[in-house]
């Protein structure tokens, strides 16, 4: 077996693309690597959905596909560079929730408008999560009845304030009729512990994160942000089941390109992608990493855009959180 077939029967065995890969219309255009530059320092969850993107239009398009990190500034120096960056299809972006429904609205000038500056090629897939706490909490009703008669004695846990873990919180609460205690803390691992530990009550986080510490009963699942139940998490009900309606929640990755890139690059991209991430063997895959398919297509894409900025506009200004 040549080098390049083995590469194409390992990436097809991980879930990146379905084998054998197909190469439309030749090798990406240009000599040079294709730049897909993420938001964030290496390791994480954006570097697997990093991997299936680069991997996968490596595949489908034929050139090669490179991650490029660039953290810092919440995501908005990678935004920054790939928006001011040639629309030729050489530079792309990794998006995410937090680049294009957080940031522009938690810093004055993030330096790019969220809709105008890209051309906004496809989301990709969406990350889990689920509210889970302490095992003294048997059920959500138990949570909110307890919050409602002891305002601001019940804690949640974040890590950081207008983040994916603080919003849905701020959300739920406000449907919910009650006032509970904001306690951030830097990064999720730490927040995590001490629900675990029962330092705090409970908490949006990662499912990829918390998966093993349900299966131990170290902590509660009480409720999924989904329309519908999810299979890792069978017996967590959803948000909706327990009377609250359209309470969904969900971050996400998608593909930007800067504006202006030629759209018969922009169709090539999407429709790779759209393979890539419908493949049967992904979307496996991503189950096993907290990860869940998305609508495809530009139009969805900037449509959750434009529904998710008004509704975090107005959980932040609650909250009483200005741009800094």
């Amino acid at each position: 077996m040549t080098r390049t077939r083995r590469r194409t029967f390992m990436l097809a065995a991980a879930g990146a693309l379905p084998a054998p890969a197909l190469r439309a219309q030749g090798a990406w255009p240009g000599g040079a690597s294709v730049a897909v530059v993420v938001p964030y320092s290496p390791g994480g969850a954006s570097d697997v959905v990093g991997r299936l993107v680069t991997q996968g239009l490596q595949e489908k398009l034929g050139g090669s596909f490179v991650m490029d990190h660039k953290p810092g500034g919440s995501t908005s120096i990678a935004a920054r560079h790939v928006a001011r960056a040639r629309p030729d299809g050489m530079t792309l972006l990794l998006g995410t929730i937090a680049t294009f429904s957080l940031t522009p609205l938690a810093l004055r000038n993030p330096g790019y408008d969220p809709l105008a500056d890209f051309a906004h090629v496809t989301q990709v897939c969406e990350t889990l999560s689920l509210l889970v706490a302490h095992p003294r909490w048997g059920s959500l009703e138990a949570l909110l009845a307890a919050a409602r008669t002891r305002p601001e004695a019940i804690s949640y846990a974040t890590w950081g304030v207008g983040t994916t873990a603080h919003l849905p919180m701020l959300d739920l609460a406000a449907r919910a009729g009650v006032e509970m205690l904001h306690v951030p803390y830097n990064g999720a691992p730490p927040a995590l512990t001490d629900t675990i530990a029962g330092r705090t009550d409970c908490m949006f986080a990662l499912l990829a994160a918390c998966k093993p510490h349900l299966d131990a009963g170290r902590v509660k699942g009480l409720g999924v942000p989904t329309a519908a139940r999810q299979p890792q998490v069978p017996d967590v009900p959803t948000f909706v089941e327990r009377g609250f309606a359209d309470f969904t929640w969900g971050g996400w990755y998608s593909v930007q390109a800067p504006l202006g890139t030629p759209q018969p690059i922009l169709d090539r991209l999407g429709q790779a992608l759209a393979e890539v991430f419908s493949a049967p063997r992904t979307i496996e895959f991503m189950a096993t990493q907290g990860l869940a398919p998305a609508p495809m297509g530009s139009a969805a894409l900037r449509a959750r855009i434009e529904r998710e900025l008004p509704l975090h506009r107005g959980l932040m200004q609650r909250a009483g959180l200005e741009p800094s």
